[in-house]
């Protein structure tokens, strides 16, 4: 069998920046309590270490408006400058671990808004970053996820200025799809394609992969974004794909008659886990 492991594959940029910074303020701040407002990336594994090294994840806003001490890190993804403003306003002090890639989006729609322009985030409207995003944006904003909502998007002043960016890990074919439909409508609109080289890169090397595989593994949280659009392309173009977490997750049963397989993961997939899945397959075949 031969084993082909996409170079695109685990911890992007943002996201060891994001990861590495907890661990420098554990080791910067021994004693001192250490807080994420929400987990610091999408993957199990990675924050059930942090929180061996005694980092205490923040699930509500109620849990960090009540807090008195300690340190704050805002997670990769991002928040709402409302959350900055309740850190701010108690006293407490946070390290700002949003990827550079969504601090730049915060920038754009916040300056947008206060121009005027209507805001459209491409993106899925439940998702940690997207929401973060919105947070910036004033109250001009729409967030449009699949056709039928950017078909049904229309605002009531035809004259205003209509600004649209997009989750950094949303699919970039279907941001291109969402913006024509979009631009048929005759708005004056702005396009800025704030899809994430790396996540544009990782989709188009899943897909060639994916394509001559005869299985393909794609690896990463059930709740990371990112990796979720890895499978839908994969699938798409390899109709033996499996999504798992860890190695327990994959039965390999199911790869005994295949020839060529493939293997990505997410942005928050760690290195760890992508060689002990990689090395398995190899061994067992």
């Amino acid at each position: 069998m031969k084993v082909q492991l996409a170079k695109t594959a685990g911890f992007c940029f943002g996201v060891k920046r994001a990861v590495d910074t907890v661990y420098e303020q554990v080791k910067k701040h021994k004693g001192k309590r250490i807080y994420t407002f929400g987990p610091i990336i999408h993957n199990e594994e990675v924050i059930k270490d942090i929180e061996r090294h005694g980092v205490t994840v923040l699930n509500s806003i109620k849990e960090l408006e009540e807090l008195r001490e300690g340190i704050v890190i805002i997670r990769s993804h991002g928040v709402a400058k409302s959350i900055c403003d309740i850190l701010e306003s108690n006293g407490i002090s946070y390290v700002d671990a949003t990827c550079p890639f969504v601090k730049k989006i915060h920038h754009i729609v916040q300056e947008e808004s206060s121009k005027g322009s209507h805001i459209i985030i491409i993106g899925n409207s439940s998702h940690p970053e997207v929401e973060g995003i919105r947070g910036w944006a004033g109250n001009n904003v729409t967030v449009l996820q699949n056709e039928e909502e950017a078909k049904n998007f229309k605002i009531e002043n035809e004259n205003q200025k209509v600004c649209i960016v997009s989750q950094t890990t949303f699919n970039y074919n279907k941001f291109k799809d969402l913006v024509e439909i979009i631009s048929e409508k005759r708005y004056d609109i702005i396009v800025l394609n704030t899809i994430c080289n790396a996540t544009k890169e990782r989709q188009e090397e899943a897909r060639r992969i994916a394509k001559r595989a005869g299985a393909m593994i794609v690896i990463g949280d059930r709740r990371s974004s990112n990796t979720q659009k890895l499978f839908e392309i994969c699938r798409n173009a390899c109709a033996d794909t499996y999504y798992i977490q860890t190695l327990d997750d994959l039965d390999m049963n199911q790869l005994r008659s295949v020839e060529t397989v493939g293997i990505t993961a997410g942005a928050s997939t760690p290195k760890n886990i992508i060689e002990e899945v990689q090395n398995n397959v190899r061994i067992n075949f």
